[in-house]
């Protein structure tokens, strides 16, 4: 139970036992009431010399004119190279892990490309960035395309007597009403 016994006291009961009770005092003007303004995130941040655990698979630091990526060349123990040909029929080179020092790695023991970055059957490649941004405008015109062609399908497949919504369409008319 509270009292009010000043303006900036509190007289507070608290039962230690169940017959005896001590009253302990708070004054609010001895309180920590700094400004929420005043506290600096800084303070609260993490300084930056500290350690943080390496990444799994370390990427390059970026090139001008090329994109970075890992490559399956082994799953689960099988070498998978039917992916790693297509991916070298794209256009992707492995790296030569010397021209790389920052990456600090070591490859996989049986590697095929022991010049190269392989970690856990993934090795790193390049490819230019004008093959890339092909690349990728190709398998999106392909999808936007795929979208289509199912959407052209299941309104095809409706019955006039419940015909589908199709959101996609919109038409104004205008004259006789």
């Amino acid at each position: 139970m509270r009292e009010q016994t000043g303006t900036n006291d509190f007289t507070v009961d608290t039962d230690n036992d169940r017959h005896e009770s001590s009253k302990e005092t708070l004054s609010l003007d001895k309180q920590d009431r700094s400004n929420r303004e005043q506290d600096s995130r800084e303070a609260t941040t993490r300084p930056s010399d500290s350690w943080v655990p390496p990444s799994q698979l370390p990427m390059p630091n970026p090139e001008d004119g090329w994109k970075h990526r890992y490559i399956r060349t082994a799953s689960l123990g099988q070498p998978d190279m039917r992916n790693v040909s297509r991916r070298f029929r794209e256009g992707w080179v492995p790296i030569v892990a010397k021209e790389y020092p920052e990456l600090e790695v070591t490859s996989d023991m049986d590697s095929r490309w022991p010049d190269g970055v392989e970690i856990g059957g993934l090795l790193l490649c390049k490819i230019p960035e004008e093959i890339a941004n092909q690349r990728n405008k190709h398998f999106e015109d392909t999808a936007i395309q795929q979208l289509k062609s199912v959407d052209h399908g299941f309104m095809n497949d409706q019955n006039p007597v419940m015909p589908k919504y199709n959101e996609s369409k919109s038409r104004t008319q205008f004259g006789k009403g």
